[in-house]
């Protein structure tokens, strides 16, 4: 009996050792990939304030301008003005992104819900780490990231063989923090590639990249905005006298 035992134990052994292994990799990739985002996020929201100092009140002077042509022609802005307390800068960096949600998106996301809602368990400790699968799936489904959903049912399929298999307490522990890991690192690199993929962000490089060469993008932005803006007052001007001398 003591012999048949051993090669059990020695099998177990080596699992863990493997799962051990395998969450030291993902979080010494997490424990890389946070800072770096953070660092990220940082540059991009100092590059949003100086962009917005410095084009921004541009933008909302033109769009107060262009708005009042439209109100001297009498034209009918309809739904334009239900956005008029917008600034025109959030536009000009086109930071407003449409989702489109295809079928395989929709269905991959029920499948999700279907395999990991919290509702379907009774265990606390169960249903908070199927709330964090929930809600990294979420963040999938609103980014539009199919990929992202299909690693997230790779990363929770241990809440399967958890259920079904006897495993000791350890690994059990093991399982669970190689699921959570994988979630944090699909929401990290999700996150990541948001930000990137952002044409802020690719206006910050782009400005980066010209000032390595002494060229200066914003400056030429400004220039570019202000000629608008001397044209648009031009017009509105052209446009009161005209309402002077008809009225």
């Amino acid at each position: 009996m003591t012999v048949e035992l051993v090669p059990s134990r020695e099998s177990e052994y080596q699992a863990l050792e493997e799962r051990r292994a395998e969450l030291q990799v993902l979080e010494a990739e997490i424990a890389l990939r946070e800072p770096e985002l953070i660092g990220l996020r940082a540059e991009l929201l100092q590059f949003e304030r100086v962009y917005l100092s410095i084009i921004g009140s541009r933008y909302d002077d033109l769009a107060a301008i262009e708005k009042e042509i439209a109100r001297l022609q009498g034209l009918d802005l309809g739904d334009e003005s239900e956005g008029a307390g917008d600034s025109m800068a959030d536009d000009a960096v086109g930071c407003g992104q449409n989702r489109f949600h295809t079928d395989r998106l929709k269905k991959l996301y029920r499948e999700v819900a279907r395999k990991f809602h919290p509702d379907l368990v009774q265990c606390e400790n169960e249903r908070h780490h199927r709330h964090q699968l929930m809600v990294e799936a979420n963040h999938a489904y609103e980014a539009g990231a199919e990929d992202r959903l299909t690693e997230l049912l790779e990363a929770g399929a241990t809440l399967d063989s958890i259920g079904d298999t006897a495993m000791s307490a350890e690994m059990i522990l093991l399982l669970r923090r190689i699921s959570e890991a994988k979630g944090t690192l699909a929401t990290l690199q999700l996150d990541t590639e948001q930000i990137l993929g952002s044409e802020l962000c690719r206006l910050m490089r782009r400005v980066a990249s010209a000032g390595a060469l002494g060229e200066n993008i914003l400056n030429d932005l400004v220039s570019q905005v202000d000629r608008q803006i001397r044209k648009a007052t031009n017009r509105l001007e052209h446009l009161r006298e005209l309402v002077a001398i008809t009225s």
